[in-house]
């Protein structure tokens, strides 16, 4: 049984991306001005950011205009909601396996006797 990490999608789990994916998930279209402030990005980051979900078919981008105004409106595609959707489940499970008791953890070792403390250091300790 492999650990639930190893499922996650580089592409959807880098942190840009999933906030763009968390927010689009609702089924709305947001405009590239919203997404940019409220992930406080540079539009340009923003625009790399987007480019990777477009490559990737996670998204969509509709331009047109809003009376005179430019605008650029972003939409999340059906195979984007099911990889956001994949990406919860996996980061669920793994939310279920840190909280599940030591006893009923598959991946844990028999003879895994060792303290983690605070500062990242480990510890073995006496039984």
């Amino acid at each position: 049984m492999s650990h639930p990490t190893v499922e996650l999608d580089d592409t959807v789990h880098q942190r840009t991306r999933l906030g763009i994916l968390a927010i689009l998930s609702r089924g709305d279209r947001v405009e590239f001005g919203y997404l940019q402030e409220v992930l406080g990005l540079s539009a340009g980051n923003l625009s790399r950011h987007l480019t990777t979900l477009i490559e990737a078919r996670l998204v969509t981008v509709d331009k047109g205009y809003q009376g005179r105004r430019p605008r650029t409106w972003i939409s999340i595609t059906k195979t984007g909601k099911n990889a956001y959707d994949g990406e919860m489940a996996i980061l669920r499970s793994l939310l279920a396996l840190q909280d599940a008791p030591r006893d009923e953890d598959p991946n844990a070792s028999e003879t895994d006797d060792v303290d983690q403390h605070p500062d990242g250091d480990r510890e073995q300790t006496s039984s």
